[in-house]
Formats: C-alpha cells, structure tokens, sequence
C-alpha cells in the first residue's frame, strides 16, 4: 500500500473534501490528484525517472503539497530541504541526495543560485522567475499513478538538523511513511473531517506526517508558510482548526499572545507536541487555553518517527508516557557502548532504545555507515536521550546525554533545572546548560528570556526558595537574553550557547 494509492483512495472515498488550504487557494483531494498527476507528468518530461530524488526549497505552501503528491504519484523521492538553512547547507544536501531537479520560490533564491549547473533543472514557485515553473509543469499531461510500486521504495528523504556535524539523510520508505501517519491519527485521537494547522515544516517529520494523516481521514492541511502567533490563532479561528501539533515553543508563543483570549479556540480538540520536551507550567498552560479533548507528548524522530505517547498531560504535564503501538521501548546504562540487555533499575536513568523492528523506523542513513554505526546495534536505535520510568509505568524524557551537565561530581539534567525557572515570576523562555568551570568541572548556566522586573536576583531567590530543586542544581549564572537559538523546528539548541560561551 504506497503513497500513490493513498492519494487515489482519498480521492475516489471523498472526492469534494477539502484537502489543502493556503490562503485564498482551496484544493479538494480530486483536484489534488488531478493536479500532483500532471505536476509528476511534468517532472518526468525533465527526465524524473521512479526512484530518482527531487528537492525542494520551499516554505509550507500548496506548492510544496503538491509536490510532494506527485513525487508519490511518479514513484519518485520527496526531498524537502529548509529554507532558512544557509545555501551551502542547502548545497550539500542537493548533491548528497544526488537531486537533478529543485524546486525554489523568493525565500530560497539564494539557495537554487547555490546549487544552479550540473545540468540540474531549477524550477521556480510562488512568483519567482526561471525557464521551468511549478504552473509549467501543471500544463503536463497527467501520468498514471505508480500504484505497483513496492512500500519499502524510498517516499521521502528528511535531513537532519545536523546539529552534531553535517546533516544526514533519512530515507523513508512509503510503508513507514504510511504506517507514521496511521499511528500518528490513532493515537493523536484524530477523527474524520479532522483539520489541522500546517506550522510545522515539510522538511521535519512533525509536518511531513501531519499532512499525510490528513489524507487518511478526509481531513484539511491548513498550511501556514510564515509562522506568527497571531496569524496561527486567526488561522485556528477562521479555518475552524480541530488539532494542533506542534513544538512546544510554538505553543508557548500561543498561550503568551496577548490575543490569545479574545479568540474562539472551542473548534480544537487535539493538542498534541513533539520535537522537544514540554514543561509541566506549558502544559498547564495550553490545558487552560484550549480545554483539549486529547492532550498528547508524541515522543520519537526522524528515523523512527513513534517512540512512545504520553496520554495524561492534563493531569500529568510533561510525562512522555508508554510505548507506541508499533514500539517496543528500553532504558539501558548510559555508558558508552552499553548493549541493549544492560538495562537500568525501576527509577534510574536510561538510555532510550527502540527495537528497529518498528514499521514506522527507517533502515539506516543515507552514505552514513559511520552514523549507522553509532546509532543502530544489536537491531536497536540507540535514542542519545535519557530517561526514567516512574511508579506508574510512564516514562520521563530527562534530557539529552549529550546534554548532561556534571558540576562538582553531581550529575544535573538541564530540564528538571528549566522546570523549575519556567514557573519564575517573569521569566518567559529559559535554557539551561552546562560551560566549562575550573572548580567544579562544568558550572550550571540559565539563560533567560524574561520582563524587566525579573532579574538574576531575583531568578536565584526563586530557585533556592524551591522545593523542586536541590540547592547544587540551581543554576550559578543568569544570562538575561532577548531571545534564544532555535532549529527550524523551534527545538532551542543549547549547543549554540555552550560553543557561544567559548567565544
């Protein structure tokens, strides 16, 4: 059962349902079939053959939909790249992925200049200019689907953030493509005619198999190209937005809008966050809010996309929860080289494991033997998050082991540290991390986004006054910040603050 099908299917089930909105254009799922079955048409007339890759450069608009579509419907590989990456990085991916044909628009002109010759076609959207358009290409004469394709064929090809070294692709078969979306509708508690909010970008997993589930269901991918608060909660008002799901900090811009109030949220129904972890006062946060129906941690990554799913975070905000449907979970030592039968005590921290039999996981990195190494064992992916199972079976994500901060011989998780500072009178973002200290190893630094009137005083009196942390963890340093970095997918990349500090 491949993506060509699913499409088709879609479209014979509920042909007038709408599929895609993006401002004033408004595509039902014939017409999208329609559509991606010319836009394959045109890309096999630029020499696009099954199997072979196809980038784009594009924000969240119908274009990219569509695109995506009809690289399902030619049996070719959906490459989507992001745009606020710096063209070199751009670059790399595109001969990395060995892609022919790229797609650009006004934000990434500066990305298809990077990567224009070698006889590649740059094809242009959304009003940029080239010889080769996205509505040429909708003047093509409509190919039948590759409905005989096999489901381990590459769907997608996702690249990582790269954040530990060059970004790596993650090819994804059309089987763990499907199966992601199913189990995404399932234990999101999605329902027919569900609409949801396309924030979260293509060319990250959250994103890529939000608009698939909607497929499943005759739902509405309701794109959103440029991220706002105030324009996502008019999104939600106007388009009747039913699910939401999201990065926590894109959450957190929700909650903190000043017109957050005056909105009618009562169309949402369906909270769901991943990408990193949320703290216990956002929860509560989005709980008041939105008064959700279904409240859920969806915890995994690109290359298994469902670890575990975190049903309880009305009553508990944070938890991660159990195993997905499709995942068998474990917590082993944190140790270099630990194997997967070396495994934690009830509430001690863990490595997370997940067994790579899961239908939702790929099979291993693109060119990367290196980085197969390090992350798959024994028919495990080793996770590099750490965890703890607490007295009712839920699992905690405590942070990254990269992430560990050992000051004074005492190991401290950064976020059992933020989530304490997140309840701190104004204090609106904080991250914490660890830098380089001649006495105690590694010291505990907290940097704050906050209103005038919270100060590192203050923020130090909060943290000693707190039964939640013990007096060594408290952080020994505030930095008071305007804003704090961010991956494209709103994760806060305390790697740029610790390399930062040693500039």
């Amino acid at each position: 059962m491949n993506l060509a099908r699913t499409l088709h299917y879609a479209a014979e089930r509920t042909p007038d349902a709408e599929a895609v909105v993006d401002g004033e254009t408004r595509i039902v799922y014939s017409v999208l079939r329609e559509r991606a079955a010319r836009l394959a048409g045109g890309l096999a007339a630029l020499g696009v053959q099954p199997g072979d890759p196809v980038a784009t450069v594009l924000k969240n608009r119908h274009e990219n939909v569509e695109l995506f579509w009809a690289c399902q419907y030619l049996g070719a590989q959906f490459v989507p790249l992001s745009w606020r990456n710096p063209p070199s990085a751009v670059e790399y991916c595109v001969e990395d992925a060995g892609a022919n044909v790229v797609v650009f628009e006004p934000a990434s002109e500066q990305h298809a200049a990077a990567v224009e010759g070698s006889g590649r076609n740059l094809v242009a959207a959304a009003g940029s200019s080239s010889d080769c358009t996205f509505d040429g290409l909708l003047k093509s004469e409509p190919i039948e689907g590759a409905f005989d394709l096999a489901d381990t064929a590459t769907s997608i090809m996702l690249y990582t953030s790269g954040t530990t070294g060059r970004p790596k692709g993650v090819p994804r078969s059309h089987r763990a493509e499907r199966t992601a979306a199913m189990s995404q509708a399932l234990q999101h508690g999605y329902v027919p005619w569900e609409r949801t909010l396309g924030t979260m970008p293509l060319f990250h997993t959250m994103g890529d198999h939000s608009m698939i589930a909607m497929s499943l269901l005759a739902g509405c991918y309701v794109c959103q190209p440029d991220w706002g608060a105030a324009m996502g909660l008019d999104q939600v008002e106007q388009e009747r937005i039913t699910s939401l799901y999201l990065a926590p900090t894109l959450f957190h811009d929700l909650v903190k809008d000043p017109g957050v109030g005056d909105c009618d949220l009562s169309s949402v129904r369906a909270l769901g966050y991943a990408g990193a972890a949320m703290t216990g006062a956002l929860a509560e946060r989005c709980t008041a809010a939105f008064q959700p129906e279904v409240f859920v941690n969806h915890y995994g990554s690109t290359e298994i996309y469902t670890f575990t799913i975190g049903r309880r975070q009305v009553d508990k905000p944070g938890n991660a929860g159990r195993a997905s449907v499709n995942a068998l979970i474990r917590l082993v030592t944190v140790e270099s080289g630990a194997g997967p039968d070396d495994l934690v005590g009830a509430g001690e921290d863990g490595q997370i494991i997940c067994h790579m039999s899961s239908p939702e996981a790929f099979t291993g990195y693109w060119q990367r033997p290196d980085a197969d190494a390090k992350a798959i064992r024994d028919g495990w992916y080793y996770t590099g998050d750490v965890g703890v199972i607490d007295e009712d079976g839920d699992m905690w994500i405590v942070g990254r082991a990269d992430d560990m901060i050992n000051s004074g011989g005492e190991n401290i998780h950064p976020l059992e540290v933020e989530e304490v500072l997140a309840r701190a009178p104004g204090v609106i973002e904080a991250a914490v991390y660890g830098v380089a200290d001649e006495r105690l190893g590694q010291r505990v630094v907290a940097s704050v986004v906050a209103q005038p009137d919270a100060t590192a005083e203050t923020l130090d009196q909060y943290c000693l006054a707190s039964p939640n942390l013990a007096r060594y963890k408290r952080p020994r340093e505030y930095r008071i910040v305007e804003a704090l970095p961010k991956s494209a997918s709103g994760k806060v990349l305390r790697r740029v603050l610790r390399e930062g500090d040693k500039t």
